[in-house]
This record gives structure tokens, C-alpha cells and sequence, in this order.
């Protein structure tokens, strides 16, 4: 079939430099754990779950929320409260909209954006919370949280030190950062958004794209039926698709 062989293509196709072991992705269930295990009245608890739903909602990596060491917060590049804004689209649907000063793929900044969701992973519930609990500065990191009399800019080493204790303390195996952004793709993928729609929400390039939903036949499912649309659906958005990130 086209659809086969375009997938087999983009895998033969990846350098071998640039293929990597299968990520297990994070998922909505494996979040609620988290949020079962964090006091959300404590400052780093609070920040750590906000952006944990953030980085998740706006399909974002980790490391674009948080920063590398306590010393190293520059608000030329790292993302700041200033930085957020709410967005309405003709019918008037909200969507939190953050600015990313720069990114691995966009020197000049990129933004990435999230919609209110329900239930314990409720990202603006948990937003919101973080905003009341840390207050953090407009100038500082967007997750800084109180420590002492001052701020704790929110480390990527310590978001991450953060997650796996409650995952262990749930009784889950923690999960590597990057599966934060794949359980996001898979996440709308399996909500039927459409293909293009994920891949530029989630900055994908077109090899990693193909080669990971190759491995994943629910998302699929829908576009190998007889239905000639939505064949020609996939097709389309598979076969003409510029490198993002």
C-alpha cells in the first residue's frame, strides 16, 4: 500500500544518528497519578504540576519551561509571566497563548499554546494556582516558585527529580522528559485532530513524525479504512510536509 510504503520510506530514510530508542509517552491517567501524590498549597509542587500540564496541553518540551541551573535564568530567553497572553478566535474560544523567546529550532521565539481542559489535569485550574501560590515577578521565569524570602527559578533537574518521586511514590515507572511532548502528540492524535494540525502544534519534523506514528496503529486506524477522504486525507499531509523543528 502507498500508505505503508511511505512509512517504511521515512524510517529507512532517518540517519542512524538520528533515531533514538522508543519514548513510552506520559498520559492523562499517569498525570492525575502525579497530581495525586504533589501538595498543590506547597510552592515547587505547585510549580512543578502547572508546568508539567503546560508542557503537556501546548504539546511543548520540558526544557522550554524550565532552565537549566538556578544561576542561569536570562529573560532575553527564557519564558517569563510577561511573556503569557489569553486569545479569543471568532467564535470566541479561549486559548492560553505562551511566547517562547527562543527555541533549539526558532532563535527568535516561537509560541505555543493550550485550551482549558476538565477534570484533575485541568491545566488552568493548575495555572492559575501556581499565579496565586508563587505570585512569580513578571521579569522572572514563568515557573519560579517562593523559596525562603526569595525565588527558586523552576530547573529542569529538579522538575524532572519532582516527577519521578510521585510517579515511585503512585507506583508507576517514571518516564523520560521527552515523553512529555510524545504523550501530547498521541494525545491529540487520538482526539482525531488532524494530522497537519498536531504536527505544527507540536513543531515536528516530517521524518521523526512518520517514523513515530508508524509504531502506533490506533492513530492510523482511521486513515487505512476504504473511505477514499480520508486516505487522501493522510497521503497529503504525509507527502508534503517542510521540516519544522
Amino acid at each position: 500500500m502507498e500508505i505503508d510504503a511511505l512509512l517504511k520510506a521515512s524510517i529507512s530514510l532517518t540517519p542512524a544518528s538520528a533515531k533514538r530508542s522508543k519514548r513510552e509517552p506520559y498520559t492523562i491517567d499517569m498525570i492525575v497519578a502525579i497530581h495525586k501524590q504533589l501538595n498543590l498549597s506547597h510552592p515547587l509542587d505547585t510549580a512543578v504540576f502547572a508546568c508539567l500540564t503546560t508542557s503537556f496541553f501546548a504539546t511543548a518540551h520540558a526544557g522550554e519551561f524550565t532552565i537549566p541551573r538556578l544561576d542561569a535564568f536570562n529573560p532575553a530567553i527564557h519564558v517569563k509571566p510577561s511573556n503569557v497572553s489569553d486569545t479569543h478566535d471568532r467564535q470566541n474560544l479561549h486559548m492560553k497563548t505562551f511566547f517562547l523567546p527562543r527555541t533549539k529550532s526558532a532563535l527568535e521565539g516561537e509560541e505555543v499554546s493550550w485550551a482549558k481542559q476538565t477534570g484533575p489535569a485541568d491545566l488552568e485550574e493548575a495555572f492559575t494556582n501556581h499565579l496565586r501560590i508563587n505570585e512569580p515577578p513578571l521579569d522572572n521565569a514563568l515557573f519560579a516558585y517562593r523559596h525562603n524570602d526569595s525565588y527558586h527559578p523552576l530547573t529542569k533537574a529538579k522538575f524532572l527529580q519532582r516527577l519521578t518521586s510521585a510517579m515511585k511514590a503512585a507506583g508507576r515507572q517514571p518516564v523520560s522528559s521527552h515523553g512529555i511532548w510524545i504523550g501530547s502528540t498521541l494525545k491529540y492524535l487520538l482526539r482525531n485532530v488532524p494530522f497537519d494540525v498536531v504536527k505544527i502544534k507540536g513543531c515536528w519534523s516530517s521524518d521523526t513524525f512518520l517514523a513515530y506514528l508508524r509504531h502506533h496503529a490506533q492513530i492510523l486506524a482511521p486513515y487505512m479504512q476504504v473511505t477514499p477522504a480520508l486516505q487522501e486525507q493522510f497521503l497529503c499531509h504525509t507527502m508534503n510536509l517542510p521540516p519544522v523543528r
